[in-house]
């Protein structure tokens, strides 16, 4: 019989330890005060102490892509998502005080093709840059028979730390509170499996021009990378400023602001106070879609919901602008009936919204 060889039954060591050494300088130019190390080691070291905590509350979250990544193997356009990967971690981290430390990730393929998974870690040596994390390790996996051939997935794992005094939510958020919407860069990383169900609907390829962007293709166009409002609402919360904040994430608005509201309050959203990307438009349009389960699929514009005093929103507004984000005043707290669970209330939403 002839000796059989791990690369005969699909899995080339020599390319992933080719990998390795191509995403290195990658995880090195994410380096920040804290880490203990490098990649190599069995398990990745950091000194919160060193990082410049003294009473810190550690927070951690797990995510995906999603179906965006079916799209972005379809185009071939790997650059961004694992930016997405690293927001929708880091953006979930935020929004309890919490300052993203290290990341980690999870790449998994049926076989490892060394151009595709450079451009995917280096997207995501991006997204750590933007966060001010450390990319401080990860595993790549090649599983013949479990992924189709050009197929993969990823997987990100955050952890940050906030001082205990200043977890997020607060205690004092009220009725007359104000809502901050921060924009979004589009669709983000949610409701794809509906992106793809409408772009089959509309009988439109990736590769042609996009009807709602110039100079660029529908599939570029639908791969823009979350945003990462790391550094705004950091900036916002070491002001003692923020009372709360919701990433806009699956379930839109009327799923994630509830989710920081106190009981026996109904937060007031103004479906007038901002103009969503013109992507949300053709995305209803192309596939009838009811402004209802808009709002209930995808962010609709307002990537991240900021809670701030009345008296402090004008200073919050100039603060976040000054650090790059649009800002628009979308609505407020209001007394609901005591006790029960906190809800959302749109108004003035039309049939025709969000165009």
């Amino acid at each position: 019989m002839t000796s059989l060889t791990y690369r005969d039954a699909g899995v080339d060591i020599e390319t992933g330890d080719a990998l390795v050494d191509a995403i290195k300088p990658l995880a090195k130019a994410t380096h920040r005060s804290g880490v203990m190390g490098g990649l190599g080691g069995f398990g990745a070291l950091f000194d919160l102490k060193a990082a410049g905590y003294t009473d810190p509350v550690l927070v951690s979250s797990t995510d995906g892509v999603g179906t965006k990544l079916r799209l972005a193997i379809d185009t071939g356009y790997h650059d961004a998502v694992g930016i997405d990967l690293v927001a929708m971690c880091v953006n979930d981290l935020v929004v309890q005080g919490a300052e993203p430390l290290f990341f980690l990730d999870y790449f998994a393929t049926g076989k490892l093709e060394l151009a595709q998974a450079r451009a995917v870690i280096a997207g995501i040596a991006e997204g750590c840059r933007q966060a001010g994390s450390a990319l401080v390790g990860g595993e790549t996996a090649e599983m013949p028979g479990m992924y189709a051939k050009d197929d993969y997935d990823l997987a990100g794992f955050s952890v940050g730390a906030a001082e205990r005094d200043q977890l997020l939510p607060r205690p004092d958020v009220r009725p007359g509170d104000v809502l901050l919407g921060l924009a979004s860069s589009g669709v983000h990383s949610n409701g794809f499996s509906l992106v793809r169900r409408i772009l089959e609907a509309s009988g439109k390829g990736v590769q042609e021009p996009a009807p709602f962007a110039t100079g660029t293709t529908l599939g570029h166009a639908l791969l823009e990378p979350t945003r990462i409002y790391v550094k705004s609402v950091l900036a916002l919360h070491k002001a003692r400023i923020l009372k709360a904040a919701a990433h806009i994430t699956g379930g839109g608005i009327v799923g994630n602001l509830p989710r920081v509201l106190p009981q026996g309050t109904v937060g007031v959203v103004d479906a007038t106070a901002w103009t969503p990307a013109p992507v949300f438009a053709w995305l209803a349009q192309a596939g009838n879609v009811a402004p209802e389960e808009m709002l209930r699929v995808f962010n609709c514009g307002i990537g991240m919901i900021l809670v701030v005093s009345a008296d402090d929103a004008e200073t919050a507004i100039a603060l976040l602008t000054g650090e790059g984000e649009q800002v628009s005043r979308i609505g407020q707290i209001t007394a609901g009936t005591a006790g029960a669970e906190p809800e959302v209330r749109m108004e003035n939403l039309t049939p025709q919204w969000p165009a």
